[in-house]
């Protein structure tokens, strides 16, 4: 047996189904998951020993690569005057600060420890401020597990295919109106039927837990637009997108960029992954008369103990200052570079696809090539059959890529000639496995 393997059926006698979040089980890939032991700039070593060039970035935290040197050194410093105080520290307000000067929607903004624990805060804040209790959310958006928003999920969900989650209410399910995404006359519909009870509209900046999907031209800010009329809540769930897709995120690459040809604002903001550098943490922001109804000025209460953690906001502060435009631009270019190889891989092996994608994120789906994927249906109607024999044949040939085809792929700061190299050189094994793949 190897290590992993041997730590694998250990994890099982220790925990349910062996891991701490469903997609770490290859459960969509099959195989035994890789136990990590080191990380560094674009590699990871298992372990075995294995190094592989990693494409999934700790899902996205890792923007200018593994165990970047600044982030390290920041955390260090941190340690040295104690792990968590459980008071008000000077790191919070300079995290906040970064965040403001990059999203101008963010007025005010409130530290969390978790992308979940920013969304359902969030909605409860939204359901504060307009004393109205429904949310509207899009099937394949995944919003963390917050029992309101599972309906429809991606991620996980998507992965092991699930409906929802037992455990889940009829009661809390009642609250949440699950549309098609990119489905504008679905959203009037159901502000026809039932605006006066809407509390928010949420939505990802551009969809990146059912595969990557790319907003409809003007969809965003049509969402903007019906929610103000109407009096709700427009909220844009940028914890995948926010400072990967942009120094801002996707709403300052799209509807806050100066060149906008449709400008739009969302009312609240969540952010996590990149925002804490790779330590726990998560936020909610947006605007200020909103944001002032939580406590301890407004009725809304949300508390945690380790929110504003100094190491998190140490990493964090890191990030966002070695987030160079630089940095961006090298991770647009990898990730046309990439993208643009693999499509031409796959078109050489005869493997129907398309390539989706929102910004720097992108993601792969076979059989769409006639359709591309617009909406969650899209994304289930593929041939998701061919993405495990064409992971297992990349990860054999030292890529590490996101176990399931319902995820988006992550590029870097530290992914240089030689990584791409090892990247290109692996895909057409991979193109050959996924073209000669059966359905079970």
């Amino acid at each position: 047996m190897s290590t992993s393997e041997e730590l694998y059926d250990r994890a099982r006698a220790l925990m349910p189904g062996g891991v701490n979040s469903p997609v770490r089980a290859f459960g969509s890939v099959g195989g035994i998951p890789r136990f990590l032991v080191d990380a560094h700039g674009a590699r990871v070593t298992d372990a075995d020993g294995k190094t592989y060039v990693d494409l999934v970035g700790s899902w996205g935290p890792a923007l200018l690569g593994h165990s970047h040197p600044a982030v390290i050194e920041a955390v260090h410093r941190a340690v040295d005057h104690g792990l968590t105080f459980g008071a008000s520290t000077p790191a919070e307000a300079d995290l906040a600060e970064l965040v403001k000067e990059r999203v101008p929607a963010v007025e005010l903004l409130r530290m969390v420890s978790t992308g979940t624990e920013a969304t359902m805060t969030a909605v409860r804040l939204a359901r504060g401020f307009t004393g109205r209790s429904l949310i509207v959310k899009f099937a394949g958006c995944y919003h963390g597990h917050v029992d309101s928003l599972l309906a429809a999920a991606g991620s996980g969900v998507a992965t092991l295919a699930l409906p929802g989650s037992a455990g889940v209410t009829e009661a809390t399910t009642a609250e949440t109106l699950v549309l098609p995404y990119n489905d504008t006359a679905a959203v009037e519909e159901a502000f026809r039927e039932q605006g006066d009870r809407i509390a928010a509209v949420i939505t990802e900046a551009a969809p990146a837990n059912m595969g990557v999907v790319t907003p409809g031209e003007g969809f965003n800010a049509f969402l903007s637009r019906i929610t103000t009329e109407h009096g709700a809540l427009f909220i844009v769930d940028e914890v995948m997108t926010g400072f990967r897709t942009h120094p801002g995120g996707y709403w300052k690459l799209t509807g806050g960029a100066p060149d906008a040809a449709e400008p739009w604002t969302p009312d609240l903001l969540t952010f996590g992954k990149v925002i804490g550098g790779g330590i726990p943490a998560a936020a909610l922001g947006g605007r200020a008369d909103v944001m002032n109804h939580l406590a301890p000025i407004g009725p809304v209460y949300q508390a945690g103990t380790l929110s504003g953690n100094p190491l998190a906001m140490a990493a964090g502060v890191a990030t966002l200052t070695a987030a160079t435009d630089e940095v961006y631009r090298h991770v647009d270019a990898r990730s046309l570079e990439l993208s643009t190889a693999l499509s031409e891989e796959l078109n050489r092996a005869g493997v129907d696809h398309s390539i989706q994608r929102a910004g720097n994120l992108f993601s792969v789906a076979f059989g769409t090539s006639e359709r591309g994927v617009s909406s969650y249906a899209d994304a289930q109607a593929q041939e998701a059959f061919r993405y495990g024999p064409f992971f297992h044949s990349m990860l054999d040939s030292g890529v590490y890529l996101p176990p399931s085809v319902f995820e988006a792929w992550f590029l870097s700061a530290a992914h240089d000639d030689a990584a791409m190299e090892e990247i290109f050189a692996a895909l057409p094994a991979a193109a050959k496995a996924a073209a000669a793949a059966q359905p079970a």
